[in-house]
């Protein structure tokens, strides 16, 4: 038997073809194993897979042609050009979309979570220091606003800041895994101790929650997945309150939305983790992947798993109007040949002196 490729997946047939349809495809960041892979329809019947090395990639956002990429010590700033990937040296006519870096930023090593362009900037959550920030370019970052129980601005990870959600291109609600003021405090309470916080009102919004990630704005609502639960929530913001639409019967974290469809990845519960051993899925908890349900009916409606390589997910994206997805990292030098000016890009010769 010959063994299976880095990064093989067994998938629902039905998934290649809706997302065939959708002309999408999806991207994880995998911290666990250093990549960011995107899942792309070859046709309706199967899924070509590219991963890309990354230092520890985390949070994601995609705004248009521009994609933001959290690593263990950068924030990344990639661009996406059709033109590039037309003509792309390596193989030519056979991607649509190409995401070349363009801007990185030296944040340290802070831990950043979940990032999203906004209308002042790049927002972070900086989970080291317990805040959200800017990133610009002048510091490493620029704290904007911690918790009222956080004291002081230290790197001790106090209360694991994660998830953000903005709302008029402002940072409107945040989660974290506990209100605590010690360093890795949150780790007491693990399983029990998270919470949403609203921003507006500088004020909690849901406590005593387990595990809280991956929160998301869309159609006036508020999702969110309960990672040692395995729910999918709905959160009621005026009420305080929340209802469980789905169990989804694992470790759910990194979520995205598009076109009514959910996509949740999961992971593998960590077999040497006392605490993660006592979930109550946790002898199901076996596989990483994504599930794809249908907003409207709660239906699954697809399922794909690594078959290996990929333990744990943080970030899942969605790829609209691309069917042959390429991302450029920055360590193969082959992206310092690709260079745009406003209304036209070119490949560059290797060595420009011959």
């Amino acid at each position: 038997m010959q063994p299976q490729a880095p990064f093989s997946c067994a998938y629902s047939p039905a998934l290649p073809e809706l997302m065939y349809n959708l002309r999408a495809t999806i991207a994880v960041s995998t911290y666990q194993a250093g990549k960011l892979v995107m899942i792309s329809p070859v046709n309706k019947e199967s899924f070509s897979i590219l991963p890309r090395t990354f230092n520890k990639p985390m949070g994601m956002d995609l705004q248009d042609n521009r994609l933001l990429l959290a690593t263990r010590d950068e924030l990344i700033v990639l661009e996406n050009s059709p033109e590039l990937a037309t003509h792309y040296p390596n193989k030519p006519n056979h991607y649509d979309s190409l995401f070349v870096p363009r801007a990185t930023f030296y944040t340290g090593q802070v831990d950043m979570h979940d990032v999203a362009l906004g209308a002042d900037g790049i927002w972070a959550v900086n989970t080291s220091f317990s805040c959200l920030c800017l990133v610009n370019g002048f510091y490493n970052f620029i704290p904007k606003w911690k918790p009222p129980f956080i004291s002081d601005l230290v790197s001790e990870d106090r209360c694991h800041l994660n998830g953000l959600v903005l709302k008029d291109d402002k940072p409107q609600y945040i989660s974290g895994l506990g209100q605590t003021d010690t360093k890795q405090g949150w780790r007491a309470n693990i399983t029990k101790g998270g919470f949403l916080w609203d921003l507006s009102t500088d004020e909690a919004i849901l406590e005593n929650l387990a595990m809280p990630h991956s929160p998301i704005w869309y159609k006036n609502e508020l999702y969110m997945l309960l990672s040692a639960s395995g729910e999918l929530i709905k959160v009621d913001v005026a009420q305080k309150t929340y209802v469980v639409l789905k169990n989804l019967q694992g470790f759910c974290r990194g979520m995205d939305i598009y076109a009514d469809y959910l996509f949740v990845g999961m992971n593998k519960l960590r077999k040497n983790s006392s605490t993660f051993s006592q979930l109550p899925f946790a002898e199901k908890a076996d596989w990483a992947g994504i599930k794809v349900i249908h907003l409207p009916t709660l239906a699954l409606v697809g399922e794909l798993r690594f078959e290996n390589s990929v333990d744990e997910i943080y970030s899942v994206k969605i790829f609209p109007h691309t069917l042959k997805a390429n991302v450029l990292n920055t360590e193969n030098p082959i992206h310092k040949q690709s260079l745009a000016i406003p209304n036209r890009t070119f490949w560059a010769k290797s060595d420009p002196t011959k």
